[in-house]
């Protein structure tokens, strides 16, 4: 058997190639999908599936790219209502791939429709020896059960779906199955998951919160409390999904434009994204900017922080950022990249056009500031979870995904020291502080992480447990 995972940072989405005897399926495969063609002729298989186990809210996938340039069969859960040709899958049916037989597991809880795929080489077993959970399990944690594949239910309801496929399915099968999920930490398709991407039955039921034996009742509690505002952009994509997306090459490229046309569009509202390092935006940038970066989870935050719609001018280093941000926009639903900037900041200065800057500090003037007593205030912008685990003293928590609503608890007019984990999200959090007329901020570079590797004192908030909920 041919097996392999695919792992895409930007999105901490995973995705599988399965094969045997020259025959192949891809499972919940990116929008991009040159990387499993290639690795399919290498390995001298021919693709025949595009397996998916739900409607990703969180990306757009490449099913229907992947059929269009190979003529495979796409497979969806019954319930899925894809509006194109599929076929629907139920308990208990199977595709074969040479010796391979995959196998279908219903599994809903994070959706309706989700599917859990469980992998059987026969020149080893007829056992399972590999399960692939989609969204129902990932590793050190469990699919949210109130996302948009949702619609007609509750998240209670979902949720109690959920324990009932974990616990009538998924853990009836032997502790030495190898679990692999569809996304990894960072993904907001959960609350918890590990950074590991793959794991067995056996670990999964000692490690994982959401698996102990606790009575329905209370996973139900537990799954449904305090929970993240979901993107606006997850409703959107999983239409897309349920719709299929159009192919990449059918979206036009972006135009190469002037500082001075830039600079005027900016004056009509279009939206410049500036791809680069906090600290190169931090240098200088064009006023009103996002800075959303490269180097992080770049297409989980550009979804739920831009319109899906809105017009987008992209501000880079060089032309291969440009290409990238492009395809990784692409990646969450943002097609309407208009532009980018010519010549980067550098066309920009000689341009003579006025710059913003935003300061970029370390955590030692921080502590300084605070210890005293400058007239201050401190936004961590990373989840509740981490910020109840240990934060700066002082700082008040606004994730940055709901960040323009909470801008109003903040004074615009005081000092304010952005933090993070490590000033990906804190950068983010600066442009848009800036954008709604916060003029005196600072980047914490290096984030929290730095502040604690530092020696400083943190304040922690005590976590309930899922009786208390």
């Amino acid at each position: 058997m041919y097996f392999k995972q695919f792992y895409l940072g930007c999105l901490a989405h995973a995705s599988y190639l399965i094969g045997s005897d020259g025959e192949a399926a891809v499972v919940d495969p990116q929008r991009d999908v040159d990387q499993y063609l290639n690795e399919a002729s290498s390995a001298g298989l021919k693709i025949k599936y595009v397996l998916e186990t739900h409607l990703h809210a969180d990306f757009v996938s490449g099913h229907r790219e992947l059929a269009a340039r190979t003529g495979a069969e796409i497979v969806f859960g019954q319930k899925a209502g894809a509006a194109f040709t599929h076929t629907a899958v139920e308990d208990g049916d199977e595709i074969r791939l040479g010796k391979v037989i995959l196998r279908f597991l219903e599994t809903p809880g994070h959706t309706p429709e989700s599917i859990s795929i469980l992998v059987i080489d026969t020149e080893i077993s007829n056992e399972p020896q590999k399960v692939l959970t989609g969204d129902t399990l990932f590793i050190g944690d469990v699919g949210r059960p109130d996302l948009v594949g949702s619609k007609g239910y509750s998240a209670e309801q979902m949720a109690g779906l959920l324990y009932d496929s974990l616990h009538d399915k998924l853990l009836k099968l032997d502790d030495r199955v190898e679990v692999w999920p569809a996304h990894g930490a960072g993904s907001l398709c959960g609350r918890n998951i590990s950074k590991d991407t793959s794991s067995t039955i056996g670990q999964q039921r000692r490690f994982n919160y959401a698996l102990q034996p606790i009575a329905k009742d209370v996973f139900v509690k537990m799954m449904t409390a305090d929970l993240p505002e979901a993107p606006a952009y997850f409703s959107k994509d999983a239409e897309i999904n349920r719709g299929g997306a159009r192919l990449l090459d059918e979206l036009p490229p972006p135009s190469a434009l002037t500082p001075e046309e830039v600079d005027k569009l900016v004056r009509q509202g279009v939206t410049v994204l500036d791809v680069r390092p906090s600290a190169m935006f931090g240098a200088g940038h064009v006023p009103g900017a996002m800075n959303i970066g490269l180097n992080g989870q770049f297409a989980s935050w550009s979804g739920s922080l831009l319109r899906l719609e809105a017009p987008v001018v992209v501000v880079a280093e060089d032309d291969e950022q440009i290409d990238s941000s492009v395809t990784r926009l692409a990646r969450v639903g943002i097609e309407n990249v208009k532009g980018y900037l010519s010549g980067g900041m550098y066309g920009w200065n000689e341009a003579g056009l006025a710059m913003e800057t935003i300061p970029q500090i370390p955590v030692d003037e921080l502590k300084h500031w605070l210890d005293e007593k400058h007239d201050l205030q401190v936004v961590d912008v990373r989840q509740p979870g981490e910020y109840n685990s240990g934060h700066v003293p002082t700082a008040i928590n606004a994730p940055l995904a709901q960040l323009t609503l909470d801008a109003s608890r903040f004074d615009p007019n005081r000092r304010t020291a952005v933090i993070c984990a490590g000033g990906y999200r804190s950068s983010a959090a600066t442009s848009i502080l800036a954008r709604l007329g916060f003029r005196n901020l600072f980047n914490v570079v290096g984030g929290t992480t730095a502040w604690v590797n530092a020696g400083y004192d943190t304040e922690q908030i005590e976590k309930r447990q899922p009786q208390d909920l």
